[in-house]
């Protein structure tokens, strides 16, 4: 029983460990990355729907991505969506294919990058202490249990210590991602 809640606990702090990652990817850090579209979404027949369903895109070169839509007429509504994104590109389409040219990075928008890393880093810390209170709560209840289903009170404090080691390992691997992730923001 103990084991089945630990392992929920791991589950749960690795899934916000990947949420971070996945959130990482849609931050322009000076570098053409095909995921930074993820969260543009472009009016298609009167449904938005994401870049990425509507288009291949590609990085053939470090500052540069190609958008090639499957459907030549929705270049243009795709070209709209990418300038009223916050993402602060301008494209430029020759009526097969759209190209975005990501542009250096000033300071003061490496400053607002790294600040919005930190944030999101904070945000999965917390998620992950989240998850650390509710497994304490079950493991509180299972000692309270103590019968058939229930566990000792030195099983618990054991379940408890592994819950804190496994907490901070997960914390300092989201430390790493936020550092790697600022190292790639601030690099020029």
């Amino acid at each position: 029983m103990i084991s089945e809640v630990i392992k929920d606990a791991e589950e749960r702090m690795h899934k916000g460990v990947d949420a971070l990652r996945k959130e990482y990817t849609t931050i322009r850090a000076g570098r053409a990355n095909p995921s930074v579209l993820d969260k543009v979404m472009v009016e298609y027949y009167g449904t938005p729907t994401p870049i990425n369903q509507l288009a291949n895109i590609s990085a053939p070169e470090a500052r540069m991505l190609v958008i090639q839509s499957w459907d030549r007429t929705v270049l243009p509504a795709i070209e709209k969506a990418i300038m009223k994104s916050d993402l602060g590109l301008n494209p430029s389409s020759d009526g097969t294919v759209i190209r975005l040219i990501i542009p250096q990075l000033t300071a003061e928008r490496r400053v607002e990058l790294v600040k919005t890393v930190k944030k999101k880093a904070e945000e999965a810390r917390v998620a992950v202490r989240n998850v650390r209170r509710d497994i304490n709560d079950q493991l509180k209840k299972l000692e309270k249990e103590h019968g058939e289903h229930g566990a000792s009170e030195d099983e618990i404090k054991r379940a408890q210590d592994d819950v804190q080691k496994l907490t901070d390992k997960i914390i300092k691997e989201i430390e790493q991602v936020m550092e790697t992730k600022e190292s790639e923001i601030t690099e020029v």
